[in-house]
C-alpha cells in the first residue's frame, strides 16, 4: 500500500506540474490585463505538434507524418523542438493579444471571451486541416525504459516534466519579485493607470504576458506529449484542469496557482487508485467545495469594496 501510495504522489506531481504550468500561464494574464485566453488548452496541443513537427523535419519525415517508426530524433533536435514550440507559441500569444483581446479590452461586456474562444476554433481547426484527428506517439528525449525510486516505477519523462517545470516556476517568481521586468509587470497588474504615469510601457508588459502565458501552456503541451501522446484534443483537459488549479488556488497568486496545479495532480492520482471513474467527480467536486467557501481561492486575496 505504501508503494501505491508513493508510486501516486510522484505521477500525481509530474501530471500536477503540467496543470500548474497553465494555472500560471492564466494567471499571469488575469493579473496584468484582467483577462484570460480560454482557448489556452488549444495552446497546449499547439505546443505539443509544434515541437513533434520540427522532431520529424529532424528525422528526415514530413510534417504531416503520423509516425516516427522507430526513429531517434536526438538531443539537439529535441533541443531545438523544445524552443521552437516556445517560440511559435509566444508568436501565436502575441497575435492572439493583438487581434482577440487588444481590440476589446477596457469596453463594456465580455467580448473579448467570445474572441478567444474563436481563437482557439481557429488554432485547433488549422491543425486539424494539416495533421488530423489522429494521436501520435512521440519520442521521450530522455528515453521509455522505467526508473526505479525507492521500488516504485517512474518514467524519466515524468521526472524530466517535474523537474523542468520546478525550474521554470522558480525562475518566474524570481522575475517577479526581485528584477525590474517583474516589478513593471506587478505594477500594471495593481492599476495600468498609474504605471503608464510611472513611465511603464503598459501596453509592452501587455503583450509580455500574453507571450510567456502563451509559451507556458506550449512548454506544458511539449512535455505533455510522450507521456500522453501528441493529440489535438490533448489540451482539452489538461486547459480545463489548469484553470480549475488557478481557481482552487487563486487566480491572483501566481505561487498559489502552482500549489492548486500540485494538489489537482496529487488528488487525480490517488482517487486513480481507487477508481479511475471517479477522478473528474474527484477534481470538480474539490473546485466546487473550495469556491463555495472561498471563492477568490485558497491564496487568492480578497476584493473590498469601497461605499
Amino acid at each position: 500500500m505504501e508503494t501505491a501510495l508513493l508510486q501516486a504522489l510522484l505521477s500525481g506531481s509530474a501530471i500536477g506540474s503540467a496543470y500548474a504550468l497553465v494555472a500560471l500561464g492564466f494567471s499571469v494574464t488575469f493579473t496584468t490585463t484582467k483577462t484570460l485566453n480560454f482557448s489556452h488548452g488549444e495552446f497546449v496541443s499547439a505546443g505539443a505538434f509544434v515541437g513533434m513537427s520540427v522532431l520529424f523535419l529532424a528525422v528526415g519525415k514530413p510534417l504531416t507524418a503520423n509516425s516516427f517508426g522507430g526513429a531517434d530524433p536526438g538531443s539537439l533536435a529535441q533541443i531545438g523542438a523544445l524552443l521552437a514550440a516556445l517560440s511559435v507559441m509566444g508568436v501565436i500569444g502575441w497575435l492572439l493579444y493583438l487581434l482577440g483581446v487588444r481590440p476589446f479590452a477596457g469596453r463594456p461586456g465580455m467580448a473579448w471571451v467570445m474572441s478567444t474562444l474563436g481563437f482557439g476554433v481557429i488554432l485547433q481547426s488549422i491543425g486539424l486541416a494539416i495533421w488530423g484527428p489522429k494521436p501520435v506517439v512521440v519520442p521521450a528525449p530522455v528515453g521509455d525504459s522505467v526508473i526505479r525510486v525507492l521500488g516504485v516505477g517512474v518514467r524519466p519523462q515524468e521526472l524530466l516534466m517535474l523537474g523542468v517545470s520546478l525550474v521554470v516556476m522558480l525562475g518566474f517568481d524570481h522575475v517577479m519579485r526581485r528584477t525590474m521586468v517583474g516589478k513593471a509587470m506587478r505594477a500594471v497588474a495593481h492599476s495600468s493607470s498609474v504605471a503608464s504615469l510611472m513611465g511603464i510601457n503598459v501596453n509592452a508588459t501587455m503583450i509580455g504576458a500574453f507571450v510567456v502565458s502563451s509559451a507556458l501552456a506550449g512548454l506544458s503541451g511539449f512535455l505533455l506529449a510522450p507521456v500522453a501522446q501528441a493529440s489535438l484534443f490533448l489540451g482539452l483537459a489538461v486547459g480545463l484542469k489548469g484553470f480549475s488549479a488557478a481557481m482552487v488556488g487563486g487566480l491572483s497568486n501566481p505561487r498559489g496557482c502552482v500549489v492548486g496545479g500540485f494538489l489537482l495532480g496529487i488528488l487525480e492520482s490517488l482517487v486513480n487508485l481507487w477508481s479511475a471513474q471517479w477522478r473528474e467527480v474527484a477534481i470538480f467536486a474539490l473546485v466546487i467545495l473550495v469556491l463555495a467557501f472561498r471563492p477568490t481561492g485558497l491564496f487568492g486575496s480578497r476584493l473590498a469594496e469601497k461605499v
